[in-house]
């Protein structure tokens, strides 16, 4: 689950990171006057779960009354990335010298957290490690022992960063950690972390990702959900507990297993085709949650197509069957379905599809694939 900015920096002020004055307007008039109250100039920052806001025109520098309901109207007006903004965060202009990134994410080859600093903040951390990797530094975390406070002093002289900032950088660090273990978060960054005309250091943009399998016991969290930033069907899939993330492609895809889902969206491709959907139906699947996966991908308007690729464990191939005979006489759209069983009770479940000549069975993947892209292509000439 991703935080908005104005969320990750309030958890930020409350463990003592340094965040500059600001206040939430969901209205032009509200921008207005929070403004008067913090004082110009100030910037306005569009709260959206999408990256690249400032090169939308979702960030702008506003310096006056005259000019900061006109601008707050536009970046209303103008969505990120699809994204309508709802919120504003009017924040202290801040005058700095220096940027620095800061932050904390699981590192999966090490299977443990990792600390990391640059020195060239304000941009994205990727690009960073991709044209300049020398201003980059990184140290792991024990999670067992927590992060030490000498980490991130050791990293900031290996980038020859100015000793007066290596305690307050400490600091932040140690902070930062206590909010990545305390919340069971994935990522906590910084970018950028300034360095002020005083010699000390703010945290301008923040971003926080919690683990989704962890809001059990985070439940505050549950009720900072922006599902303005989702979709309809992300949301009615969260509903049927299904793992399901829209893309751009007309192949949909009903599969369990997230491996098995990215091995089928490899082979749509490489039959010719985009996939329109992961969706991942878990183990032990009931008819009742196929049938809503099937309803959820025929929704999507740019499906036309469908490729449901079951390898039986848990799951039976037979409660697939009977989840897609159940829904098929309620489909408003007769589009092709190829579907392909293998596993538990697949002999069974194939038995039952037979009864049904609008399904495509298939015994390979590869051959689905081919089938599902064939079909497609001829519904739509």
């Amino acid at each position: 689950m991703k935080l908005h900015e104005y969320q990750a920096k309030l958890i930020f002020s409350r463990e003592g990171i340094p965040v500059p004055k600001s206040g939430l307007a969901n209205t032009p008039i509200e921008a207005r006057q929070i403004a008067s109250e913090i004082g110009y100039p100030v910037v306005l920052k569009a709260q959206v779960l999408s990256g690249g806001r400032g090169k939308a025109g979702g960030i702008r520098l506003v310096r006056n009354d005259t000019e900061i309901e006109t601008t707050a109207n536009l970046i209303f007006n103008s969505p990120i990335r699809g994204i309508p903004v709802q919120r504003l965060l009017i924040e202290k202009a801040i005058e700095f010298s220096q940027e620095f990134y800061l932050g904390i994410v699981n590192d999966r080859s090490l299977a443990k957290p990792i600390l990391i600093l640059s020195s060239s903040g304000g941009i994205e951390i990727e690009e960073i490690a991709l044209t300049s990797p020398e201003h980059i530094e990184k140290s792991p975390i024990n999670p067992l022992i927590g992060l030490q406070n000498y980490a991130a002093r050791a990293l900031a002289s290996r980038l020859g960063i100015d000793y007066v900032l290596w305690k307050p950088l400490q600091q932040i660090a140690v902070s930062l950690w206590k909010i990545f273990d305390q919340l069971d978060a994935t990522l906590v960054e910084i970018n950028p972390l300034v360095v002020t005309p005083e010699k000390t250091l703010m945290a301008l943009d923040g971003k926080m990702t919690i683990d989704d399998n962890a809001l059990f016991r985070q439940k505050d969290f549950l009720e900072l959900s922006d599902q303005a930033a989702e979709t309809l069907t992300e949301q009615e899939a969260k509903k049927f507990s299904l793992n399901y993330i829209q893309l751009n492609g007309n192949i949909g895809c009903m599969v369990n297993g997230a491996g098995l889902a990215m091995a089928t969206m490899d082979c749509i491709q490489q039959a010719g085709s985009e996939p329109a959907n992961f969706l991942d139906i878990g183990g032990g699947a009931t008819a009742d949650k196929v049938a809503a996966a099937l309803a959820i991908i025929m929704k999507d308007p740019k499906v036309n197509a469908v490729l449901i690729n079951i390898f039986g464990g848990i799951t039976r191939c037979d409660e697939v069957a009977r989840g897609l005979a159940a829904i098929l006489p309620e489909m408003r759209r007769a589009l092709p379905i190829v579907v392909r069983l293998e596993g538990t009770n697949a002999e069974e479940g194939r038995k039952i599809l037979e009864q049904y000549p609008q399904l495509l069975q298939a015994d390979t993947l590869m051959s689905a694939a081919e089938i599902a892209v064939r079909e497609s292509r001829q519904v739509a000439a």
